[in-house]
């Protein structure tokens, strides 16, 4: 299947990082998702960490619930997942017993210790699970998870270049709003900061 990512891209964007940008403003960590229907890509629900209030409210579950309160009953397997960074194993499980098919993120877990300072993912898999790397199992008989950076690689080299200039822009929002964060960190009462 082909996937427009130049409409999701633009949703991270102009849906979900200003989302980020009012969690973090009160403490939060910088991830989110949303979710959007397969067939017109439609947003059906957006949101972000909430663990200021509870350790638990990861970007992934804050919007799974919320996809679970929708006014509209919509089947997971018609919708795409749509996380800023990979899922943690917390998270992993959470779209895996929702019955979400797929899930794309846009910063590996790599870059979620590397470049925000947030190490948790790749150790919790490691300590608790015996994964090395974060090398679970990417396609599963649950659900197929697409690392968009690699995804538009594939592309034709016009389409790539576009979306190329819209990631530079969210790498630069994400950068600021994880300054922020690793800068106030120390000021909220998540467990693992």
């Amino acid at each position: 299947m082909n996937y427009n990512f130049k409409i999701i891209l633009d949703k991270i964007l102009n849906e979900l990082i200003p989302l980020t940008d009012i969690g973090v403003s009160k403490g939060n960590k910088i991830f989110g998702a949303l979710i959007l229907k397969k067939n017109d890509y439609s947003t059906v629900v957006v949101d972000t960490n909430n663990e200021t209030a509870n350790p638990l409210f990861h970007g992934e579950i804050s919007t799974i619930n919320s996809f679970f309160k929708y006014k509209e009953t919509i089947n997971p397997k018609d919708c795409l997942f749509i996380s800023s960074h990979e899922p943690c194993s917390l998270c992993l499980s959470a779209i895996t017993w929702s019955g979400f098919d797929n899930f794309f993120y846009l910063y590996p877990y790599e870059d979620t210790e590397n470049v925000f300072n947030i190490p948790h993912d790749l150790k919790i898999l490691e300590e608790v699970f015996c994964i090395k790397n974060g090398n679970y199992n990417k396609q599963n008989n649950y659900w197929k998870s697409y690392e968009i950076l690699k995804e538009i690689t594939k592309l034709d080299n016009q389409e790539y270049q576009l979306l190329k200039a819209i990631i530079t822009k969210i790498k630069a929002k994400y950068d600021r709003l994880s300054s922020i964060y690793q800068k106030n960190k120390n000021n909220n009462r998540i467990p693992l900061n």
